[in-house]
């Protein structure tokens, strides 16, 4: 039977390490009031004043999941990039890293699906491998947010939640009778919450993208209903976390780590213990980077193996999410060939 297992992973987050007490400077708030509802001690960010895309992130994890996986750039079948932080408004954030990878032809596909869409991405290329079309594909969560964030008061109750960073994964299809890889995955999706949490310009639907009069509302930084979306995520994580143990038919005995989104650690805190799991079998980083969105789970993952706490031949992990749309996803993996 083939399986996608992964051969490799990698992260990496910008140099600019940018405390609470900094944030203090740029607008009304303080270490206590941001820990206190976020959970959120440091977040990275790209250096000021200088020019770093999407992609320029997602290229120094990508090297460092394709090394760790002994791959080279030429043995990458399908890219598949997911950002709701492209370089630019199009082409996709896919086709710059293919070319900073030095291929030519290497097909690249971005998928803009925001918390939720490392996920997504998995699953994709979990369909690609098991459908024989690609063996080898190179899954990327990478997000840019400093550049795009209302730094005043007026925009705190957002900007203090966003970091910079990417994490990379090479996914390869495998022949075995082995359970291993990934054994099951659920996406979901809700429009009609999608004004809860959006960044709507510059916005096609307008006879002009974007002008002064619509730069007046605000509608250039991201806005959030942030009471909603937490009450949304307390009721559906836990949810769909039993659901994809369901269909797997397994238990949350069988998992030996968690590794939820990064959005907030009061809403991890109140996952874990809905859960009824011990505190060590969740893993949270968010402390350090802030909300990375789609950059979340492969960062994490990353760091969790290279801690020691994820072991790559054994360990079976539970990856879920919630985010922007609104969409949420889960999905069990196990190591081992």
């Amino acid at each position: 039977m083939k399986r996608s297992v992964i051969k490799g992973t990698g992260r990496y987050l910008p140099s600019r390490c940018v405390t609470n007490d900094d944030l203090s400077k740029m607008m009304d708030t303080n270490d206590e009031w941001i820990q206190q509802r976020t959970g959120i001690k440091t977040r990275y960010w790209i250096p000021e004043g200088e020019t770093v895309g999407t992609s320029d992130l997602a290229l120094e994890a990508s090297k460092k999941a394709l090394d760790n996986a002994g791959w080279k750039p030429e043995d990458i079948d399908l890219i598949i990039f997911a950002t709701l932080s492209p370089d630019i408004f199009f082409p996709g954030a896919g086709c710059f890293l293919q070319t900073k990878l030095g291929l030519t032809e290497t097909p690249a596909l971005d998928i803009r699906q925001q918390c939720t869409g490392f996920l997504y991405a998995m699953s994709t290329a979990d369909a690609y491998i098991r459908s024989g079309m690609y063996n080898k594909v190179l899954v990327v969560g990478a997000e840019v947010h400093s550049t795009g964030l209302d730094k005043t008061t007026a925009g705190r109750d957002v900007a203090v939640l966003f970091g910079d960073g990417a994490g990379a994964v090479c996914l390869e299809g495998i022949e075995t009778d082995k359970n291993v890889g990934i054994i099951s995955t659920i996406l979901k999706a809700d429009g009609q919450y999608a004004e809860k949490l959006k960044l709507e310009l510059p916005a096609s639907k307008y006879p002009e993208r974007i002008n002064a009069e619509l730069l007046k509302t605000g509608g250039q930084y991201p806005t959030m209903d942030g009471t909603r979306i937490f009450k949304l995520a307390l009721r559906k994580l836990p949810e769909i976390t039993h659901e994809v143990l369901g269909k797997a038919e397994m238990t949350l005995d069988d998992i030996d780590m968690v590794i939820p989104h990064q959005a907030n650690l009061r809403i991890n805190e109140a996952y874990l213990k809905t859960l009824g799991i011990p505190a060590e079998k969740m893993f949270n980083n968010i402390q350090k980077y802030g909300n990375t969105t789609a950059a979340t789970i492969p960062i994490a993952l990353d760091e969790t193996i290279e801690q020691g706490l994820v072991d790559p031949k054994s360990s079976t992990v539970l990856l879920s999410a919630l985010g922007a749309g609104l969409t949420w996803a889960a999905m069990i993996y196990r190591f081992g060939e």
